[in-house]
């Protein structure tokens, strides 16, 4: 042993005092995990996802309890109102007709939202479908579905929708409120399907070509069966994070066209319309509060959803939250 200079010295501690731990013991007994409870444990510790769902708790109680919200009637209107100031009970005051401010934007969550969500369940199961089909049994399949979804990816959304709801509104004029909401849910759709079938297709050619799945053959599961139990389930996540931002853009995209008269009809409570009707008064810059109204309440119910689908996205890719 060389010998040791001052200030060199090393303590080692007996044996007997550092006894050794099962610091790294594993519990075999142990059910393992799939991705979605993991991801649930990781939700409940994001701050994003608990402020999104403040959020989207307020407008849902909005679009399925009003009243906890306003007493008002939506739809009276009185001229003797028209732009009256803010009293008990109306607190941002009158529109142009007389109409409560703050009970048109309330209720007029149920029809901004409800297009939203059925846009988003129906873009979700065209491009869930397409995508996980082209992904799977690639060839000829792959090559009609991707091309096509090309063609649609390459109009743009709004101007597309114009045209369609347009052809639509003259062709059936009478439609009442549900007859109205199909006809931009079906519109935005049909337009809007191609970004999630690109993501299922490329979550469906990494995920077909894993261990899992080759073993799920081995044993004798068909094609249909695996695609079906085991591709597409572990395929979902980024479907999921791309649908729930995807449901702000509807929803937004509703409002733009309302706002354009093209949406929702003009006797339909909405943000859309809401925001159109006070047009003139962002020309004319009084009585603004009729307008920043209801396109606060849009604006913070995209944020909810904008919030949620980035709280999904670091809960389902742990690696994008390292980044």
């Amino acid at each position: 042993m060389p010998d040791i200079r001052p200030g060199q010295e090393r303590f080692v501690a007996p044996i007997d005092e550092t006894p050794l731990r099962a610091i790294d013991a594993v519990n075999v007994d142990a059910v393992p995990e799939n991705q979605w409870k993991e991801a649930w444990k990781r939700l409940r510790t994001s701050p994003l996802f608990w402020l999104a769902t403040a959020i989207l708790v307020v407008i849902a109680l909005m679009i399925f309890f009003p009243s906890l919200f306003t007493s008002a009637d939506p739809e009276r209107a009185s001229l003797d109102n028209s732009f009256g100031p803010a009293s008990d009970g109306h607190p941002f005051g009158f529109t142009q007709q007389g109409a409560d401010v703050w009970a048109r934007t309330v209720h007029g969550a149920r029809a901004s939202v409800t297009i939203g969500l059925l846009t988003t369940i129906l873009t979700a199961l065209l491009g869930m479908i397409t995508g996980a089909i082209a992904g799977y049994y690639g060839g000829l399949m792959d090559t009609l579905i991707s091309r096509f979804s090309d063609i649609f990816f390459s109009i743009p959304l709004l101007l597309a929708c114009i045209v369609v709801i347009s052809v639509l509104n003259n062709t059936f004029p009478n439609r009442g409120f549900w007859g109205s909401v199909m006809v931009v849910v079906l519109a935005l759709a049909t337009f809007a399907w191609p970004q999630i079938t690109r993501q299922m297709r490329g979550a469906v050619l990494e995920i077909k070509n894993l261990e899992f799945v080759d073993a799920a053959t081995a044993i004798g599961a068909s094609k249909m069966k695996n695609l079906r139990r085991h591709i597409v389930p572990n395929a979902l996540a980024p479907v999921i994070v791309a649908s729930t931002i995807s449901l702000g853009v509807f929803i937004v995209a509703e409002s733009s066209l309302s706002f354009l008269g093209l949406g929702l009809p003009s006797n339909v409570v909405s943000w859309g319309n809401d925001i159109s009707a006070a047009q003139n008064q962002v020309r004319s810059g009084q009585n603004l509060d009729v307008m920043f109204v209801p396109a606060a309440a849009l604006a913070f119910t995209v944020l909810g959803f904008i919030l949620l689908g980035e709280a999904v996205r670091e809960a389902l890719d742990p690696k994008a939250r390292k980044k």
